[in-house]
């Protein structure tokens, strides 16, 4: 589970450049459920999801994983608690090394490192098994760099590596956005296959309103550092790509231009 409690985040504070990223958002995400994040440029999607990696640490609030508190642990604290894959398939992940030593890194994430080897012959046929899965013949290329792969292979990778050390919370933000119609629905379907099957908590930020319906269990928009918009259930199955606009306009009482969110 995940409690929000009242979260708020100023950047440049006491300067001319002082922004209220997030003001007053509070949120519980029960255990295992999917929710995606919509919202304009600048609404705080990105920012919610740094304020639970540990990227943000808010300037009020409280922040639950579990039943532990982490408000003011960094990143490296919540590492066993929170995996994240970033919209930019060069990040999270390491092109000079080889698929199967990012894989070691990642599943020791968390972990305190000692002077062991990374890799043995177990760990390796693990890792073999794990990318075998995705179906995209990576399994034979274990010793490649990963910077040899294409946008959305290393996508595909990356979602098994935030899987590997046993993180119960799943964070993407925008993670298909870099890549073309065909691996994007790929990486969306691998994307929903692994969470179930692990029970992950996630959140995924996206652009997409399309997206945005078809997956996942609820959906809540942010605007102007506030949640405006929450559904989920029957109420969510029953939306469309111009419903979620025109919920968007009638509650924040104002036009939104088209070009604000895309439909894709």
């Amino acid at each position: 589970m995940i409690i929000l409690d009242n979260i708020q985040v100023v950047f440049g504070k006491g300067t001319p450049l002082q922004k209220q990223a997030l003001n007053g958002v509070s949120l519980t995400i029960e255990q295992g459920s999917f929710v995606t994040v919509i919202g304009s440029n600048g609404a705080g999607k990105s920012t919610l999801l740094g304020v639970l990696a540990g990227d943000v640490l808010p300037s009020g609030g409280r922040v639950t994983i579990g039943n532990t508190e982490v408000t003011r642990k960094g990143t490296a604290a919540r590492a066993g608690l929170v995996a994240r894959v970033f919209q930019d398939p060069l990040a999270g992940s390491c092109g000079a090394l080889s698929i199967e030593e990012n894989l070691a890194l990642a599943a020791r994430r968390g972990e305190s490192r000692g002077l062991t080897p990374a890799l043995g012959s177990r760990r390796r046929a693990h890792f073999r098994e794990r990318i075998a899965e995705l179906n995209l013949g990576l399994e034979d290329r274990m010793r490649d760099r990963m910077d040899l792969l294409s946008g959305g292979q290393r996508q595909a990778v990356s979602l098994v590596m935030a899987t590997l050390a046993g993180s119960k919370v799943l964070l993407l933000d925008e993670h298909t956005a870099a890549l073309d119609p065909g691996m994007a629905e790929f990486i969306m379907n691998l994307t929903q296959k692994i969470v179930a099957e692990r029970k992950l908590t996630t959140l995924m930020v996206t652009h997409s309103m399309r997206q945005a319906l078809d997956f996942g269990h609820r959906t809540i928009m942010l605007h102007g550092g506030e949640i405006v918009l929450d559904v989920a259930g029957d109420s969510r199955k029953t939306l469309e790509v111009e419903d979620l606009i025109a919920m968007f306009r009638r509650i924040r009482g104002q036009t939104l231009d088209d070009d604000a969110l895309l439909i894709g």
